[in-house]
């Protein structure tokens, strides 16, 4: 079982009534979809705001980083990374920012 810290943005913090990051346990192989689904069992609160709920797709203005790289479009089972998994990294959930 991984530990791993998860930083949520404004919006989702006050949803769940937390603060900026979460520990979360994984069972098995630390992906973006097994993390993602441990988030949402630890706090039901935020099923279907982060992923779509029928597709499980990530929400449009939501972004996924880690490690200083954008993992967004990564494939939600690739492996997160070894720094993410050993806890010495978070896996951050940042909203978009739009502006003209």
């Amino acid at each position: 079982m991984l530990l791993i810290r998860v930083e949520l943005p404004y919006h989702l913090r006050n949803l769940a009534r937390v603060g900026r990051e979460i520990s979360i346990s994984v069972d098995g192989p630390a992906t973006q979809r097994s993390l993602l689904d441990a988030v949402e069992a630890a706090y039901p609160v935020l099923r279907g705001t982060i992923r779509d709920h029928a597709t499980g797709r990530r929400r449009p203005l939501l972004r996924y980083f880690a490690c200083e790289r954008d993992l967004s479009h990564d494939s939600p089972d690739a492996l997160l990374p070894d720094a993410v998994r050993t806890g010495q990294e978070p896996f951050l959930v940042v909203g978009s920012v739009a502006g003209g």
